[in-house]
């Protein structure tokens, strides 16, 4: 996967807004729509769990017409407006026959892959207070581990911003 500066990474880099490990900078610089996750990965010394966590703050993004592979850093979730979307009513648990069959043409591990990121933005965001659970969502390995998690991301960040994952999971 290829990834590039965000506008608000373009941003971070003039003004250093975020601070970033020298070896984050440096990677971070490298990115730049023409070197793929494993070239820089390899360039670096970097730990990929440092790469995703410049995607999770919204710094990188995946470059346009950028194709994903297993081993890709997960893509971050698009930006959210700045109002908050329409509330989605709170996720069902899952029955075990749902859990088997989704109901929608998408796998389980379509929406896991779809709603990762999305869980790892929202608990990424809380700072110290959602560190656990941000922990416990990076953890996490299937649809049910994600969907058995959705009720504490939900307390923790509230309803409207949880529509977003609610949706990824059950649409």
């Amino acid at each position: 996967m290829i990834l590039v500066k965000t506008e608000a990474g373009q941003q971070v880099l003039k003004d250093r807004s975020v601070p970033l490990s020298p070896r984050q900078r440096t990677a971070f610089i490298l990115f730049d729509g023409k070197r793929s996750v494993d070239e820089v990965l390899a360039g670096t010394g970097i730990a990929r769990e440092e790469i995703d966590q410049l995607v999770t703050l919204g710094l990188l993004g995946p470059a346009a017409g950028s194709s994903s592979s297993k081993a890709a850093v997960p893509a971050k979730a698009p930006e959210a407006p700045a109002a908050s979307p329409a509330p989605v009513a709170p996720m069902p648990k899952p029955k075990p026959a749902e859990a088997a069959a989704p109901s929608s043409g998408r796998s389980r591990q379509q929406r896991y892959k779809d709603a990762y990121p999305i869980a790892t933005q929202l608990t990424g965001a809380l700072g110290l207070k959602g560190f656990r659970l941000n922990l416990q969502v990076e953890g996490t390995t299937s649809y049910e581990d994600l969907a058995a998690l959705a009720p504490k991301i939900r307390a923790a960040v509230g309803p409207e911003k949880a529509a977003a994952l609610d949706k990824a999971l059950n649409d």
